[in-house]
């Protein structure tokens, strides 16, 4: 970028919430909609169950035992199945009733009492639905709104003491290379800077910490475990992308005692934004 062309961009009155608006509208896979992850749901779940995300992101929050939490976009159950032995109550929401049936099944076989579920979304009203007022927010891995300004109010308002949100850093756990390999283009849209710089546009200077994922050198059982695990990252697979991915996985995958890994290492962090309340 020459001086010229870098004089024109104000950041400092950017309008961070009107970028981030383009730039989700930019992306090509509309998370947004419920049907996306509905689709998803049996290679989603396994991934998240097996994810070291969790175990980081907690220790990191501190979970205390008086908290009431708001789990919004909980899927699963990521995060609510083991905060649910950690704080004294969790209230579940996602707009996909697939995946908050998947999370009541596991509550119910875990015999977990103290996570109530509702298929809400962010645009929902909550309070009707009976949505009040939490110790703690966390909005984990899933800021997947248009309007993001509203979306941070609406947390902010929820929360009587603290709220933790967490965001993509450059690609997350999606493999570029991966992509690449099968011919696709990656485009992971807009990720924690545009959160952050907005926030402190509304005058929330929040803090932030990286944590990472904990899963990189993942062992699978053959090439076919491989190609069913990776389908949770590779939506609508086609005949000829999977046979792509085989040949890739083929020319990368190396043998260890415990199974099969890809020659190289895939670095996943995320962003954790928290900020306490006035």
């Amino acid at each position: 970028m020459n001086k010229a062309s870098a004089s024109t961009i104000d950041l400092k009155n950017l309008n961070w919430n009107r970028v981030w608006s383009e730039a989700r509208r930019k992306w090509k896979h509309d998370q947004s909609d419920n049907t996306y992850w509905n689709r998803r749901t049996t290679s989603f779940a396994k991934h998240t169950r097996t994810s070291g995300y969790a175990r980081n992101f907690l220790r990191f929050i501190n979970p205390q035992p008086e908290w009431s939490i708001l789990d919004i976009g909980c899927g699963t159950g990521t995060l609510a199945i083991p905060l649910s032995g950690l704080v004294r109550t969790v209230t579940a929401i996602d707009f996909s009733d697939v995946l908050i049936s998947i999370l009541d099944k596991r509550c119910w076989e875990q015999g977990i009492t103290n996570v109530a579920t509702q298929v809400l979304g962010w645009e929902d009203d909550w309070e009707p639905a009976g949505i009040r007022k939490h110790d703690v927010a966390i909005a984990s891995r899933l800021l997947v709104v248009e309007d993001l300004q509203a979306a941070l109010i609406k947390l902010d308002r929820i929360a009587r003491h603290r709220i933790f949100i967490t965001s993509l850093v450059g690609d997350g756990p999606f493999d570029r290379k991966i992509f690449e390999a099968i011919g696709r283009d990656l485009d992971r849209g807009p990720d924690y800077v545009y959160a952050y710089n907005l926030l402190n546009q509304m005058g929330i200077f929040a803090d932030i910490t990286f944590v990472a994922n904990g899963d990189n050198n993942k062992t699978y059982i053959d090439i076919d475990d491989a190609v069913r695990d990776l389908h949770w990252m590779l939506s609508d697979i086609t005949a000829v992308e999977e046979s792509r991915l085989r040949a890739y996985l083929e020319q990368h995958f190396v043998k260890t005692k415990k199974g099969w890994v890809l020659s190289y290492q895939h670095p996943v962090r995320w962003a954790i934004i928290s900020w306490k309340k006035s």
